[in-house]
């Protein structure tokens, strides 16, 4: 079985190349959705009562295509699972965070199988990108993880700014989730006989701007504070500056959409948007309980040479 253990960098990048994966499903599931796709295939897990795989129409194809990419999703994931059994050495944590990307993609394609059956039902479409979110965040925290040092103590920030992002990663996820009510009241449901929420549009993306615009501002305090602590800032700089970024772009992306009428390839990017968003939120959140401390590093390896010499 030596011949088969992997190297900790070799399986970082196995687990690199699952988040991505992961995260371009959810935009191409959104392209499924915006081309009116969403039922091109009208049977699950068949594409439609006579064949299993139908390309007749446009609409077909497309959504062959994203039922083909999350079935080698389905794949990346089981081969993270199975690298963490061979990663020497072995890490419990990771092995558990791999189960849970095979456990969440099971779920989508459950749910997605649901989705069809209900005729794109805004709960369920909403649902069915709730579940991508948390999926990406599992997959985030695996590929940050598997990043870090084996048996190498790590240092967090301080416990009132683990706090503070606490506060920010829970004001994005509910602008995120909120977005999902935009989407269930707007014209892009998949497909045009696909029922609505019963809310105005304009009255639910201005409840979700409201919610943007509080999670910057948690944000900006957040770094105002973190201007005062050396030690915090060292720790949270590179993904609250990214956060930062990331967050201004989407809002601009939102705010261009919904003056010009909702086009498709603007809802795709603010889709991306939100997927990126929330992976940076996911890195701050990882970030403030375990950063790599290299005088830990060096502590350890002090340690491991005493006792080797003992």
């Amino acid at each position: 079985m030596d011949r088969w253990q992997l190297r900790p960098a070799t399986y970082r990048t196995i687990c690199v190349v699952a988040m991505s994966l992961v995260c371009l499903a959810v935009v191409t599931g959104a392209a499924v959705r915006l081309t009116g796709s969403g039922l091109g295939c009208d049977d699950w897990p068949r594409c439609s009562d006579s064949k299993v795989v139908d390309v007749s129409t446009g609409h077909a194809a497309i959504e062959q295509i994203n039922r083909l990419l999350t079935g080698l999703i389905s794949l990346v994931v089981i081969a993270a699972v199975l690298a963490a059994r061979w990663r020497a050495p072995r890490r419990r944590d990771l092995t558990v965070l791999s189960y849970g990307l095979v456990a969440g993609v099971l779920g989508q394609i459950v749910l997605g199988g649901i989705t069809v059956l209900v005729d794109l039902h805004p709960a369920a479409v909403q649902a069915h990108f709730v579940l991508s979110m948390v999926l990406v965040a599992v997959a985030v925290v695996l590929v940050v993880r598997a990043g870090r040092p084996d048996g190498v103590a790590g240092v967090s920030a301080s416990r009132s700014i683990r706090r503070h992002v606490d506060a920010l990663v829970a004001a994005t996820g509910l602008a995120i989730v909120l977005g999902t009510v935009v989407t269930g009241a707007g014209p892009h449901a998949g497909d045009e006989d696909a029922r609505r929420f019963g809310i105005s549009i304009s009255n639910a993306a201005r409840i979700h701007s409201i919610a943007v615009w509080i999670a910057v501002a948690v944000a900006l305090a957040l770094g105002i504070r973190l201007s005062r602590r050396a030690a915090d800032r060292r720790i949270l700089d590179a993904p609250l500056t990214a956060w930062i970024a990331v967050a201004l772009l989407q809002a601009a992306v939102g705010y261009v959409q919904y003056f010009n009428d909702i086009p498709s390839l603007l809802v795709g990017l603010h889709v991306a948007g939100a997927t990126a968003l929330w992976s940076v939120s996911v890195w701050l959140w990882c970030c403030a309980r375990s950063a790599r401390d290299e005088r830990s590093a060096e502590v350890a390896d002090e340690l491991r040479t005493l006792v080797d010499h003992a």
